[in-house]
């Protein structure tokens, strides 16, 4: 793996060098001394990720981001800063993929660049991967996208509110918790709760970053118009409600429910993505399955050569989302294959969505079957029933909620 590691002090450099001397055996490193330099270098060859400083004369880090991010959208971007204010925020959501504190803790930031790339071949289209490291956000449904604005417009505007709204939302909670896991925050802990999220940015930053640096987008409805984006709301929705409540079931702490819930909800975000980004590809994936009843995941390899499990998985990797929301969404239709053999949110995930596609809240897709290898594995054979019991309830009780509306 190739990085380049930027700063304009030469002994910064001299300390990154030896201190990661022991990583030479994994990671291939340059050092550059300016964003000139460090462009230059990327001229002549291509590298994984840089790390570079906030605070440099002529380009600096903010700087450097935009124009790698331009010329280099496969290259992971991590961002070093001793700024938190607000306006060093502002500045840095849209070039970068992660932010962290200067000084830099070694430890954190080999753990951050390992992660960031843990899944870098898992998603072998080249062209896509360019899109989804390019990505500033991911869009979301217009109504909801306008009752955060005019929340934010009230005379009295509620981070309550707010939160409710995002949390509701798989695109703005993704971005949400990008913030909310940045080491510019301070918080040395990982950030699974969309509505703890929003409290922790707080209200100005919220403002700022909705009306000033568009953190959100939208649809463009006439564009997508045949992928019923609705459904696919409602079924990560209530994929999310089903996980939250499997999880409770098996008498797990808040914060488990919590990462169970919004690993639900971000679980097709991938799908967002390949709507947003490529929507005629995607009709073409979805006429496969509406017609000649292909799998989604197969008729996606056929017309894109990824899927959406692939896609989510790597976004969400490389803007630092919690691990457990990383192999949700990568392996939420075959948890056997993923590192954890015990319950987690892909297990959750996994049999909420088996379960929900085979309801009012499916999308685009018939009931997934359950992975029964992954069950055996985690000693959770004979939940099957229980937990399909558990899911239908909740599928109920959503249809009851929209029918009363």
């Amino acid at each position: 793996m190739r990085l380049i590691f930027v700063d304009d002090e030469p002994l910064v450099l001299q300390g990154l060098r030896r201190s990661l001397h022991t990583m030479r055996a994994e990671w291939s490193m340059e050092f550059a001394n300016s964003g000139a330099e460090a462009l230059r270098l990327m001229e002549k060859e291509p590298f994984d990720v840089v790390v570079t400083d906030m605070r440099m004369p002529e380009m600096d880090g903010s700087q450097l981001m935009e124009e790698v991010k331009a010329r280099h959208p496969r290259t992971i971007r991590l961002v070093l800063s001793g700024q938190s204010s607000q306006e060093a925020m502002l500045r840095l959501i849209a070039p970068s993929h992660q932010y962290l504190s200067k000084p830099c803790n070694l430890d954190e930031l080999k753990e951050r660049i390992t992660k960031a790339c843990v899944l870098r071949d898992l998603l072998e289209n080249s062209a896509i991967k360019a899109v989804v490291s390019g990505l500033a956000t991911i869009p979301s449904l217009p109504v909801i996208y306008e009752q955060v604005v005019k929340e934010l417009h009230s005379t009295d505007p509620s981070v309550t509110r707010i939160a409710t709204i995002i949390s509701h939302d798989a695109g703005m909670t993704a971005k949400i918790l990008q913030l909310a896991n940045s080491a510019l925050l301070g918080v040395r802990r990982h950030i699974s709760n969309p509505v703890q999220a929003v409290s922790l940015i707080g209200l100005d930053m919220i403002r700022a970053l909705v009306i000033s640096v568009h953190i959100f987008s939208q649809f463009n409805e006439e564009q997508v118009k045949d992928l019923d984006l609705p459904q696919l709301w409602k079924h990560s929705l209530a994929t999310a409600s089903a996980a939250r409540a499997i999880a409770e079931f098996e008498h797990c702490t808040k914060d488990m429910m919590d990462a169970c819930f919004t690993a639900g909800l971000l679980h097709d975000i991938g799908k967002l993505v390949l709507i947003g980004n490529l929507p005629e590809k995607y009709k073409t994936a979805v006429a496969r399955v509406m017609n000649e009843g292909v799998p989604l995941i197969d008729a996606e390899r056929e017309c894109l050569e990824c899927t959406h499990a692939e896609v989510g998985a790597y976004l969400m990797g490389i803007w630092g989302l919690p691990h457990a929301m990383v192999e949700a969404a990568a392996w939420h239709h075959l948890p056997s294959v993923a590192p954890s053999k015990h319950f987690s949110p892909v297990t959750a995930v996994h049999a909420a969505d088996s379960f929900i596609s085979a309801g009012p809240f499916s999308h685009l897709s018939r009931e997934h079957p359950l992975d029964h290898k992954h069950l055996e594995e985690a000693g959770l054979a004979d939940r099957e029933a229980a937990w399909r019991k558990v899911c239908m309830d909740i599928s109920d009780s959503l249809k009851d909620k929209e029918l009363g509306q």
